[in-house]
């Protein structure tokens, strides 16, 4: 009783910023999938069902150009959640503690424990292992679990093909009913904390985290019997495309010999599969906020850490890079009265921009160091003027791999609605400039294009300013 009034106490400062109209603080429930590109139904996807993303989008905003600021999930997730750009963290790796560098910073969730909220998450919001989980930010806490399958469940899988180097690559169609799942279980974790926050009137904040889609694609077989391998449509990018790539830019060594292209479908219909099955644990959510009459009451985020690689490029898989399925992730985003709701927005947003957002949503003062900017005007005017650019970097090791312990230099991104330039290790390890007015699919680095050479120097300014 006395935590629960001191809880009081703390919010009640926060009510009359939402005016007298306002019963209660505004909620936030914060849902984040792993390895999620926007191959999603309310993308355009002409073969991806995401029907309760979909529907969300229909209330909400989606943004066509969010970023993140680092293609890596400890890095990203540590960037988004403290709303500083990776410069300021020095989060590259995997392996690097979350607050090694940023010390006391006040997290995101922390915010809204500080000042009186409920605050939990199930999944991987922050990133797997005790050295990625930040305890300040939560009261409740169900961590991840469960990346790859018991056997048992396994009907069919693949294990045997030999992937690009460095990265899991296999997929799994279980027997597993839904709810049985680690992403089943967090979506009903979820459902569990609205339903007791909702009668207790306690103001939340929720964080979702979906495992899936990322490696090893593993399903319930209902999903993948939705993408049978002869509807899967290949890249059009030639293999040669990724010999003429700088050696920076490969995250990942392709296998000794190419991949079968019925392997590539195959893969490529798990990774949907995938989708779809994510898609399912949404809805679950937000069928219990139709029923607990929480919409009216709740910001909603939902965002994928990066994107994400599926054979495109000639061959690139996974994340890791500074091309655009790599840098660019879906971010839908509802507040309750917002006046673009089922509007889409093609301005630039970051996933820095995740936590001044929210916080001005909700009337709480954030950091003054935060790098991001509010992008709630963007809710009810879409189209409005906004940001020029948005940036994302990237390290190198030795070698290519995923769980890079040393980073041996970095590549940086700058993002515009109409070029991307990149600078790998200060122009040392290469240039890159696309153009996606001509060539959507960075089929042709222009960067010693001489008719493009203001443009790269203007870029260049930005990104190094």
């Amino acid at each position: 009783m006395i935590e629960h009034s001191r809880r009081a106490l703390l919010v009640a400062p926060f009510l009359a910023l939402r005016g007298k109209a306002q019963t209660a603080p505004r909620n936030v429930l914060f849902l984040v999938a792993d390895d999620l590109n926007t191959d999603l139904g309310c993308y355009g996807h002409p073969l991806v069902k995401s029907p309760h993303l979909d529907r969300l989008a229909s209330r909400g905003v989606v943004f066509d150009k969010a970023y993140c600021q680092y293609p890596l999930c400890q890095p990203s997730r540590t960037s988004f959640l403290s709303g500083l750009r990776p410069e300021t963290t020095k989060v590259w790796t995997l392996q690097t503690p979350t607050r090694r560098h940023i010390g006391d910073a006040v997290m995101l969730p922390e915010l809204y424990r500080k000042h009186g909220y409920f605050t939990a998450h199930a999944g991987k919001v922050y990133h797997t292992g005790e050295h990625a989980e930040d305890k300040r930010s939560w009261d409740e806490e169900l961590r991840e679990f469960g990346k790859s399958p018991p056997k048992a469940e396994v009907v069919r899988e693949d294990t045997e093909s030999v992937g690009p180097r460095g990265h899991s690559f296999e997929w799994h169609v279980l027997k597993t009913r839904d709810e049985d799942t680690p992403d089943g279980i967090v979506a009903r974790k979820i459902v569990t904390w609205l339903e007791q926050c909702a009668r207790d009137k306690r103001p939340f904040f929720l964080g979702g985290g979906f495992r899936r889609p990322h490696a090893p694609y593993g399903a319930p077989r209902k999903y993948f019997d939705q993408y049978p391998t002869s509807r899967i449509k290949l890249p059009p990018d030639p293999p040669s495309q990724l010999g003429r790539l700088l050696p920076a830019a490969i995250n990942h060594d392709a296998p000794a010999t190419p991949l079968p292209e019925e392997a590539v479908r195959e893969h490529m219909a798990a990774y949907y599969a995938c989708n779809t099955f994510m898609d399912a644990q949404v809805g679950v959510i937000l069928e219990a906020l139709d029923r607990l009459r929480l919409w009216e009451t709740t910001s909603i985020v939902f965002l994928g850490d990066h994107g994400y690689h599926l054979a495109d490029h000639g061959g690139l898989w996974h994340k890791s890079t500074l091309f655009e399925r790599s840098c660019q992730v879906p971010l839908i985003a509802y507040a309750p009265g917002a006046r673009a709701a089922g509007k889409r927005c093609g301005r630039l947003v970051e996933l820095v921009d995740l936590y001044p957002s929210l916080a001005a949503q909700c009337g709480l003062q954030p950091p003054a160091n935060l790098a991001g900017r509010d992008f709630t005007p963007l809710l009810n005017h879409p189209a409005q003027p906004w940001k020029e650019a948005a940036f994302t970097m990237m390290g190198r090791g030795t070698e290519r791999a995923e769980a890079v312990r040393d980073i041996k230099f970095i590549g940086r991104s700058v993002r515009t609605e109409r070029y991307r330039y990149t600078e790998w290790d200060g122009g040392k390890q290469g240039v890159e400039l696309y153009d996606y007015q001509t060539d959507p699919r960075e089929a042709v680095n222009r960067a010693g294009d001489a008719r493009l050479q203001p443009v790269r120097a203007r870029l260049s300014g930005l990104l190094n300013a």
